[in-house]
This record gives C-alpha cells, structure tokens and sequence, in this order.
C-alpha cells in the first residue's frame, strides 16, 4: 500500500473565480498539502467537466476534488469512473444525483433568492449568461464578507451560462455513491437553501460533515478555516 498523499483540486463555482479559494490555499499549503486551484470554464456541464478531469489526469496521482457551488455539480461529474479520485468535498456545493441539475435542486426546498438578483446577456455561443448584480451581491452571495472585499468579488466575478446551470448529471451513479465525501455548508445560505445541503448530505451518506452558523454562501472566503479544515479530513481519511 502507498502511502502518497493526494493533491487537492480546488473547483469554484458560479459568480466566482479561482482566487476565491485564496485562504484555503494559504492554509493548505501551510500543512504541506498541494494544491490547484483549477479555472472552471463555466460554459457547460459536461465540458467543464472534462477540463477538470483534463486537469486530474495531469497531476498523475491521487487527487482529493473540492467543488464550491456549482463546482459541485463538476466535480461529482469529473470524478465518475475516475480512480485518480480518493475523495470529495462539497463546499457550499450542489451534489446531484443522475439528471438533476443546479437549478432544479437549488428549487427542491424554499430559501433560494438567488434568481432575483441575476441578470442575463446573451452570449455569442447561444444561450444566455448570468451576473449576479453588483447591488444585490454583497447581501446575496457574501453577507459575511466585508463590503469592499465584496465589491472585489463582485467585480471579478465570473459569469454562468445559463446551458451550466440547466443541465443534469449525465454520469448514471453519481461519483458520491462510489468515492468518499464530506460537506461543509453554511446555514445562511442564500443562494443553496440549508435544508438542501443537509439533505444532499445525507443522501451521499457522507463521511465528514460541518455546518457553519451564520455563513453565507461565499465560505471559502469568510471561513477558510472551516474549508480547509474538510478537506484535509478527507485527505487523510481517503488516503491510500
């Protein structure tokens, strides 16, 4: 048996972007654990699917996946059939079973504000993207965050294709009915409603999971520590 550790990959999901997981990354890397944080395309499940197994099979070892919000619904793609794949953390993050897609989980339970706040521009491919607006993106996304690193957000944010959130898991066993995983999630969730993650939680049978009081949907920036303290327990805990 080996004992190598597994790199950590980093997926960020809507209305973000890889520096996003900064802290987590810092904290990471101060227990010597490596770490990618990866730039989700954004554009397509099943595309942005295969980028971040593009990106698993590059690193050449066993790979720990961490999605945040959408990245979720990636990385529970991306890791299907992949035995690179030791384990996987759900931050604030949709874990779907087969044909579900984010938009129709984020509706399964009340909660969700998100869809008030978006606004949608076309793009050149078909279809439409959507922006959280700049306004409404403090309250909605990261309530928790102080307001001017939430205008940095919101300026820097990524934009979704509306093709990304529509589309269901295609694999037909989702990668968390074969690969161990831990949630980590925030009970002021805006844009995930809690009793959605506590229900996808537990629905994935899930090895680890940490519920943060007053967090908003950006955890990865306002309690990194909680983050990284969920992927490391699945580092160890899926090591081989």
């Amino acid at each position: 048996m080996t004992e190598q550790k597994p790199t950590v990959v980093l997926v960020h999901g809507a209305f973000a972007e890889s520096a996003s997981w900064y802290g987590v990354v810092e904290r990471l890397q101060a227990r010597h654990v490596d770490v990618v944080a990866a730039a989700n395309p954004l554009r397509g499940l099943t595309s942005d699917a295969a980028y971040v197994r593009d990106v698993v099979a590059g690193i050449g070892g066993p790979v720990v996946l961490a999605g945040h919000s959408y990245g979720g619904m990636v990385i529970t793609e991306a890791a299907a059939g992949n035995a690179a794949v030791t384990g996987l953390v759900y931050v604030c993050a949709f874990a779907p079973e087969h044909g579900e897609s984010a938009l129709q989980l984020s509706a399964k339970f009340p909660g969700s504000t998100l869809g008030q706040t978006l606004t949608a521009h076309p793009v050149a491919t078909g279809g439409n993207e959507f922006f959280i607006r700049p306004d409404a993106f403090h309250h909605q996304f990261a309530a928790d965050v102080a307001p001017a690193e939430s205008a940095l957000m919101a300026a820097t944010q990524r934009p979704v294709t509306e093709a990304a959130l529509t589309a269901g898991l295609a694999t037909k066993t989702p990668a968390w009915r074969s690969i161990p995983s831990w949630f980590v999630f925030s009970d002021q969730d805006l844009n995930i409603p809690v009793a959605l993650h506590r229900y996808m939680a537990e629905r994935a049978n899930a090895k680890g999971v940490r519920e943060v009081a007053g967090g908003s949907h950006a955890l990865t920036v306002s309690d990194p520590a909680a983050v990284a303290a969920a992927i490391l327990d699945a580092a160890d805990g899926s090591a081989a």
